[in-house]
């Protein structure tokens, strides 16, 4: 008779292999603690090989004071904080 045996993770104390961090400018202070934030991207058309600009806008979380519009800030992925926001301020970045 075989048994089997199984090996169990523990799940509460492994972290992603890498966070998602982005780096965009404030557009508007949406209320206390969330702001909106502009990412751009660029990427080569795969045809005719023009840099293509892609945008998108973010909710993020923000407890840092002093955060003004058009400031460039740096954006870590994190677990959602509201219907919207899955994005936490981690600080400006110099211009």
């Amino acid at each position: 008779m075989a048994t089997k045996t199984t090996v169990t993770q523990d799940k509460k104390n492994t972290k992603s292999p890498q966070e998602r961090a982005l780096v965009g400018t404030v557009i508007s202070l949406a209320s206390a603690q969330t702001v909106i934030v502009e990412v751009v991207r660029s990427s080569r058309h795969p045809l005719y090989q023009k840099m293509v600009k892609r945008t998108k806008n973010f909710a993020v979380h923000s407890d840092i004071e002093g955060i003004m519009v058009g400031d460039n800030v740096k954006i870590v992925e994190t677990r959602p904080m509201s219907k919207t926001k899955h994005f936490r301020m981690v600080g400006k970045v110099a211009k």
